[in-house]
C-alpha cells in the first residue's frame, strides 16, 4: 500500500519537463492541468505522486519536492493530500501482534 499526494506548481509544464519529473522520481506520477486555487484565470500543473517504494509518507512528500526541483525556477504553491489507507499501518501492527504471541508460546 502506497502513499498518494498532488502537488500543485506555479505555472503549466513542457513536455520536456514532465519527461525530466517522471526521470527523476521513484513515484508514479500522473500530471493535469487544473486552475491555481488562488487564481481561477491561471492555469498551472497538478503533480499526483503514487508512491509504494518510501517507507512513510513524510518521506515521499519529501522525495516529491526534491523531483521537483528538477525543474530549476519552479515554485510549488499548492500540496494536497488525501486521506491516506490504514491498511499499511494495520499490517504492521498485526505481524508484531502475531511475533509476540510466538514469543509468548515459546
Amino acid at each position: 500500500m502506497g502513499h498518494h499526494f498532488a502537488l500543485i506548481l506555479d505555472r503549466e509544464i513542457t513536455e520536456q519537463e514532465t519527461v525530466t519529473l517522471k526521470e527523476n522520481s521513484g513515484a508514479d506520477l500522473s500530471f493535469a492541468t487544473v486552475a491555481l486555487p488562488t487564481e481561477a484565470e491561471v492555469s498551472v500543473t497538478r503533480i499526483t505522486f503514487e508512491d509504494d517504494v518510501t517507507a512513510t509518507l513524510a518521506e515521499a512528500i519529501e522525495a516529491g519536492f526534491e523531483t521537483v526541483k528538477a525543474i530549476p525556477g519552479i515554485a510549488v504553491p499548492g500540496l494536497s493530500v488525501p486521506a491516506q489507507p490504514a491498511a499499511a499501518d494495520a499490517d504492521a501492527a498485526d505481524d508484531v501482534a502475531v511475533e509476540e504471541k510466538a514469543e509468548a508460546s515459546s
